[in-house]
């Protein structure tokens, strides 16, 4: 075979890659429009789309060296449709925040899987945690995996010494407020998980503020389980393992897909503004994302700047934690801080 007739082949090869890998893209874009339960596959690509954009860049690079401007329409169109999901991980910051000087009438807001404070018995960790919140400014603190004592310290009344207004939800679920709380309801999930709302009184307006911890990723179970195997001195194999993983992972989200409509349909029976806050277990462009957010805005597409990650585990990759407002909100500040008592980092965002 002559040199020209392997790079025929070559050519030939990128372009099947090429097509496979933007049909793969445009299903991953979309793939977050229909739910899951019946639909894994599809919904499963929604979480390689930044490895499918990786492959994308470098397809336009191998066809803008081979000078084919007709193959180089494949990645350059996949690579545009992917700028609103890119939005959702990287902002540059050029447009968005900017608070208004002139305008006092601010909310801010924080979200934080608490871990149960690491199971501290001293009560540090809570209290180093109100130090963050005095130190950031936050009005509203919704809190997931909640404990109210840590050994001998209560920990709700050290919160209260700064937000004087408290809801509890089910289990570990708590909203604390410096504002007036005037009503608030709790929505049990089967298991560990839930979500609840509270009407908060916001100079001499109502917030209806959410705080939503969905169903867990099933990952830690699977590794979990294998662990304890080893450590019995069993052997467990990499593909059993794999599917383990693969199967917790599908399994929790069909059941997060279900929540998410849950906290949809009461988010929408709303009479009040609302932002709701909390730990989704799942990634931007999801069926849960998508399902949650509405037509609620981003606040970090709204006003963030850099790469948003928001759990610690995973090299530090994956936004799982958010916060949507009602546009009547508008975004000024959105961010997170480098609490590590945790697996999640605290995520904070102020409105006006």
């Amino acid at each position: 075979m002559g040199k020209l007739a392997v790079v025929k082949y070559f050519s030939f090869m990128m372009l099947v890659v090429s097509i496979i890998v933007a049909i793969a893209t445009f299903a991953g874009i979309f793939g977050g429009n229909v739910s899951p339960v019946g639909n894994t596959s599809s919904a499963m690509l929604v979480y390689v789309l930044p490895i499918l954009i990786v492959v994308n860049i470098i397809i336009l690079i191998y066809w803008i060296i081979r000078r084919n401007w007709v193959f180089l329409a494949l990645p350059a169109i996949s690579l545009l449709a992917c700028i609103p999901y890119i939005g959702t991980i990287y902002q540059f910051g050029l447009f968005g925040g900017g608070s208004d000087a002139t305008n006092t009438s601010t909310l801010k807001v924080c979200s934080y899987n608490v871990a149960h404070f690491n199971h501290d018995v001293s009560g540090f960790i809570a209290q180093d945690v109100l130090a963050e919140m005095k130190k950031q400014g936050v009005d509203v603190f919704c809190i997931q995996e909640y404990i109210g004592e840590s050994g001998e310290q209560d920990n709700s009344k050290t919160l209260k010494e700064y937000f004087p207004y408290m809801a509890t939800g089910n289990r570990d679920m708590a909203i604390f407020s410096k504002y007036p709380i005037a009503d608030s309801k709790n929505f049990p999930f089967e298991g560990n998980n839930s979500f609840m709302w509270a009407d908060i009184k916001v100079n001499g307006k109502t917030v209806r503020v959410f705080n939503a911890h969905l169903e867990t990723t099933g990952f830690n179970s699977a590794l979990h389980k294998a662990g304890k195997i080893e450590k019995r001195g069993g052997n467990v194999e990499r593909n059993a393992l794999l599917r383990a993983v693969y199967n917790n992972y599908t399994l929790g989200m069909i059941t997060r897909a279900e929540q998410a409509e849950a906290v949809a349909k009461e988010r929408d029976a709303s009479p009040n503004p609302t932002v709701i806050a909390g730990d989704l277990n799942d990634v931007p462009y999801s069926y849960v994302y998508k399902t949650v957010k509405g037509d609620l805005n981003d606040g970090f597409r709204e006003a963030g700047k850099g790469f948003m990650y928001t759990f610690r585990g995973g090299k530090k990759m994956f936004r799982i934690d958010y916060i949507f407002a009602d546009k009547s909100l508008k975004a000024t500040q959105y961010y997170r801080s480098g609490l590590t008592y945790s697996d999640h980092f605290p995520v904070f965002m102020q409105m006006q």
